[in-house]
């Protein structure tokens, strides 16, 4: 019988390298590799036709390159006519300071309109952060809305602050009983998605769940909802509303830093694009 070869030490060694590297290189996609799905929406009037929205939810203070250029650059292929952002930027008072580059680059691609998230209120001085926006180029949206208008036909950008704000703020369908316009959106940060049946708006664009942060491989599916319980419904995507009108979930671009830092899997960082037809 003929001696069996052994494999040389290194070569075991250099292939444990090489398979441990792949999978360090597919982790950091996981975490920063941009991902868009198009959502076609219709009942927009004619002028509206074509309008393009990009949806950025749930940062949580993280950085896609130095000042976020990468997210900007991606936003910016995506030829948006506006740029909704739907709260949950920083959870830690430090990250504040990425903001102002975030917003100046977005503001530069298109309007850019934003409304709170839960862990804007939790982090503290929320009127202070919306003037240091506001003062970047973004449109901030405290239960209020702004109208545009085109051949005529108007198309009415609302958005409300998240609850865990000010105990006595209007709520989004009190605020939907002031708009008159052809197509009414709004941004409102939570993903409860039956809540929002029945206030009449034609488009709602919201986040807060992250996608279940886990997805299950095949099934599509998120793993654990916002409230820590299993297998949510509304884990991302577009659900049709009972009144016409449809709500867009984001899965969120990070994850929290609180009490520690979290990780994305099966779950790649999301920027919805939606298409009014």
């Amino acid at each position: 019988m003929a001696p069996m070869k052994r494999r040389h030490p290194l070569r075991r060694f250099f292939l444990g390298v090489l398979i441990l590297a792949a999978l360090a290189g597919w982790f950091w996609w996981q975490q920063n590799g941009l991902v868009t799905e198009t959502y076609t929406i219709p009942g927009a009037p004619a002028a509206f036709q074509g309008y393009r929205i990009a949806v950025l939810s749930d940062l949580h203070g993280k950085q896609f390159g130095e000042d976020n250029q990468r997210l900007i650059d991606y936003v910016a292929g995506l030829d948006p006519d506006c740029i909704a952002l739907t709260g949950d930027f920083i959870d830690r008072e430090a990250q504040k300071a990425h903001l102002p580059a975030l917003i100046r680059g977005l503001s530069a691609v298109a309007p850019t309109y934003y409304v709170t998230g839960n862990h804007e209120w939790a982090v503290g001085g929320v009127p202070e952060l919306k003037a240091m926006l506001a003062d970047s180029g973004a449109t901030v949206l405290s239960d209020e809305y702004v109208i545009e208008t085109r051949d005529g036909a108007t198309l009415a950008i609302a958005g409300v602050d998240d609850p865990n704000g000010y105990a006595d703020q209007k709520t989004g369908d009190v605020l939907r009983q002031e708009i008159d316009a052809d197509f009414v959106l709004l941004l409102a940060h939570r993903d409860t998605v039956e809540k929002y049946d029945g206030w009449g708006y034609d488009l709602i664009l919201s986040g807060h769940g992250h996608g279940g942060m886990f997805r299950i491989p095949f099934l599509d599916k998120g793993l654990i909802s916002s409230k820590h319980t299993l297998f949510p419904e509304y884990d991302g995507g577009c659900y049709p509303l009972s009144d016409g009108g449809y709500c867009l979930v984001s899965r969120g671009l990070g994850s929290n830093t609180v009490p520690f830092h979290m990780f994305r899997l099966f779950n790649r960082p999301d920027v919805p694009l939606a298409i009014l037809e």
